[in-house]
């Protein structure tokens, strides 16, 4: 079985749903250089490539896509060294000290991750009123590497956007390779051979 992809970018949407010639996220990034201000010329290409991951993350839908899994992630400067480090949030299954005996649950009815159209999902305040939620997650934080980030530009010019671009491509790669193999346990459900 294939491994499953944790983060892509979705080009056809993008491309689909832009106008004037220019997909959603090049037209984002144009209509909000100034969010880029403070990277111009910076000579690690980090705080550049951390907003435009966070440009390309709040669009609705996201540019970068994730598997239905992941819940966040987020690309920052490290506060440390500067360094480029993600934060990612997974849903997990319950720990197996947790599944090995239900006797902890003391006949509650203790719900997992509610899940709609295969889509896990926050339970809803009527859900909540019913019965009680364990919704386990796992905690993702770990250096990404900078090989390949384009340089940050000197400045609000056309190479802004094609270089967002990249940075996102790039970093979208980093973290599907890092938490590809993760997923596609996650997705098998049973434990890894030793």
């Amino acid at each position: 079985m294939p491994e499953p992809r944790a983060f892509w970018l979705d080009e056809q949407f993008d491309r689909e749903h832009g106008a004037d010639g220019r997909g959603r996220y090049e037209a984002e990034v144009l209509s909000r250089t100034d969010e880029f201000a403070d990277t111009w010329g910076d000579i690690a290409p980090v705080a550049f490539a951390a907003t435009a991951w966070r440009l390309a993350i709040e669009l609705s839908p996201g540019y970068v896509r994730w598997h239905r899994r992941i819940i966040s992630a987020t690309c920052t400067p490290s506060r440390w060294d500067g360094s480029m480090t993600c934060a990612v949030s997974v849903v997990s299954r319950w720990p197996a000290e947790l599944t090995w005996t239900k006797q902890w649950q003391r006949d509650r009815g203790w719900r997992d991750w509610p899940q709609l159209f295969g889509q896990y999902t926050t339970p809803s305040d009527q859900d909540l009123t019913r019965s009680p939620h364990l919704r386990a997650m796992l905690q993702v934080e770990a250096p990404v590497p900078l090989d390949d980030l384009p340089s940050a530009p000197d400045g609000p010019d056309d190479s802004v956007a094609s270089a967002a671009r990249r940075a996102v491509i790039v970093l979208a790669r980093e973290l599907n390779e890092l938490l590809a193999p993760m997923i596609g346990q996650l997705e098998a459900g049973v434990p890894a051979d030793s």
